[in-house]
């Protein structure tokens, strides 16, 4: 069976300068030897949590997507992350799912952090997105969706009782609550039996909100695979298709789910 590697960059950001983000995050891409599928960035990676997306938001043909499309052709990888996206007079937390050859998926975030006002800025995601890679089926979060288990959720059913494998989560999560991240993460992960990869940003951003990192990739038991605090890293790790097999039939717990529809 396909393993899927994906390659993890927790990393400090620069407030609000997109120029010196995309520089920094480049270098450190270019950094990585290993063979890998996805190259994971935090949250808004081009400017950290920002509430000025009138000022700083680029349209889906602007520098920051057209900076990811070669990246990911130079590096032939996916690579995804969010950032902020304005679109027809609205602006979107969104999720790109960027792959070699230039075509994209996105995920809007769903789930707008009304503690920070973020609900007053940005419009929230209405879908879902599942995406997949070398036979792998990835569902797309981010950062407070993590709150929102019904959003995870696997909508199971007779004949598949399983829409995705991984769930990916990018964050800029302060590390004032870095217990409700580790755990939550746990959950997700068993609860949905996949894999489950959070991902976040370290350092202070510009409202002094200290970030500890914390990023993890979560066996579908629970175990944790991998996790870093305080420290910018960058990690890659496979993903075993055949030890999540072997785990979903060995526990059908899924079978066992409740049926439920969300409406918006």
């Amino acid at each position: 069976m396909n393993n899927l590697t994906v390659t993890l960059i927790q990393t400090n950001l620069f407030w609000e300068d997109k120029q010196v983000n995309l520089q920094m995050l480049e270098q450190k891409i270019n950094s990585i030897q290993e063979a890998t599928h996805v190259v994971i960035l935090p949250e808004m990676f081009t400017t950290g949590f920002t509430m000025f997306p009138e000022k700083l938001a680029e349209k889906m043909d602007g520098e920051s997507v057209q900076w990811m499309r070669k990246i990911a052709h130079r590096k032939r990888v996916i690579l995804t992350g969010s950032l902020a996206i304005e679109e027809n007079g609205l602006y979107y937390n969104r999720m790109i799912w960027m792959q070699p050859n230039g075509q994209y998926y996105y995920y809007d975030k769903r789930h707008l952090f009304g503690y920070a006002k973020e609900n007053e800025h940005y419009t929230s995601g209405k879908n879902r997105a599942i995406v997949s890679v070398n036979g792998w089926r990835v569902l797309l979060q981010v950062c407070y969706d993590l709150r929102f288990p019904v959003w995870a959720r696997q909508e199971s059913n007779t004949k598949n009782p399983y829409e995705y494998d991984a769930i990916v989560y990018v964050a800029n999560w302060p590390e004032k609550r870095n217990i409700p991240w580790k755990t939550l993460l746990q959950a997700r992960a068993i609860e949905n039996m996949s894999f489950v990869i959070g991902l976040n940003r370290v350092g202070n951003d510009g409202n002094d909100f200290y970030h500890s990192g914390d990023s993890r990739i979560v066996h579908p038991l629970g175990t944790i695979l991998y996790e870093k605090a305080d420290k910018e890293d960058i990690f890659t790790y496979s993903l075993q298709k055949e030890e999540l097999e072997k785990i979903r039939n060995r526990f059908p717990f899924a079978k066992d789910a409740d049926h439920f529809k969300i409406t918006i």
